[in-house]
């Protein structure tokens, strides 16, 4: 996906950028600020996050350094954000707590980074969230299936180029905006954890960019074949139809079920006659003996 400039990407995300007061007063070592609200702190070989950055910053981009932690005390406080670029840097773990007061973020790019897993509801707080790019982590092979919860504006979302093998549909699901996919890139395991996704992927081909390019790495006899060609076949082999030896098994444990009933219901009334005549005859006995106590 190439990248437009900020300006005209945040434009085309229904994102007004509009002037606010000049940042050039408060502007961090090393960034270099404009009256658009725009902190540009990208290839400075930065290895802390900038301190002090003016609180009504819009644009932060702090690409191309070495950052290894995203300090949620300090990003919190820019409210006003909608556009963060993180991209190159050497970032490994972000949470819900992370970004859990930029309500009006639209664009996040936490691309080439040190991932290794997403956790559960690490995007919740971003409500306005509309394009997310988390792509070449080589190290990323899990997303939690709540990561994306409550995520209703994100439009565009792009996992390219990572380590994932499996993916859970249900953090697509819960995606009711979502309108372009990148999958490419990733080594897929296509069996039946992945079966839900490449359905998915089957029934809702229009959102999915790189079709052809998003193949099986595994098992070998499904090397290279694409994912959004399988749902209905993994359904199949997951979910084989009943053979002749079914049948008939079920058959018989029906026969031993039914046979094993009729010899309790038969072993029930057999007793209950035998408790019935053995009332009958201690009545009987009871009987006699009253009359004999009254000859007397």
């Amino acid at each position: 996906m190439r990248r437009a400039p900020v300006v005209v990407l945040l434009l085309l995300l229904g994102v007004r950028v509009a002037p606010g007061p000049p940042l050039s007063a408060g502007c961090p070592e090393r960034c270099v600020c404009d009256d658009q609200l725009v902190v540009q702190c990208s290839g400075q070989r930065l290895r802390v996050f900038p301190a002090d950055l003016p609180l009504p910053t819009r644009q932060l981009i702090i690409s191309n350094n070495r950052l290894d932690e995203l300090p949620a005390l300090q990003l919190n406080f820019l409210s006003d954000l909608a556009y963060l670029d993180c991209s190159n840097n050497s970032l490994s773990d972000v949470s819900e707590s992370t970004f859990g007061n930029l309500r009006h973020l639209v664009y996040l790019d936490l691309s080439y980074n040190n991932f290794v897993r997403i956790e559960d509801h690490t995007f919740v707080p971003l409500l306005s969230l509309v394009m997310l790019r988390l792509t070449d982590n080589p190290r990323l092979s899990d997303i939690h299936a709540t990561a994306f919860a409550e995520d209703a504006a994100l439009q565009v979302l792009d996992v390219s180029r990572n380590n994932l093998s499996a993916l859970n549909v249900s953090a697509l699901l819960a995606l009711p905006a979502l309108r372009s996919l990148g999958l490419s890139g990733n080594p897929w395991r296509c069996g039946c954890d992945t079966e839900d996704l490449c359905l998915w992927l089957q029934t809702d081909t229009f959102r999915f960019q790189d079709e052809g390019l998003t193949v099986c790495e595994s098992p070998p006899e499904m090397r290279g074949r694409r994912l959004a060609e399988l749902g209905l076949n993994l359904r199949a082999q997951c979910h084989p139809s009943l053979g002749h030896q079914d049948y008939l098994f079920f058959v018989a444990i029906g026969f031993v079920i039914f046979a094993a009933g009729t010899v309790l219901a038969w072993l029930a009334g057999v007793v209950m006659v035998l408790l019935e005549r053995h009332v009958k005859r201690k009545n009987g006995e009871l009987d006699s003996e009253e009359k004999e106590e009254v000859k007397e």
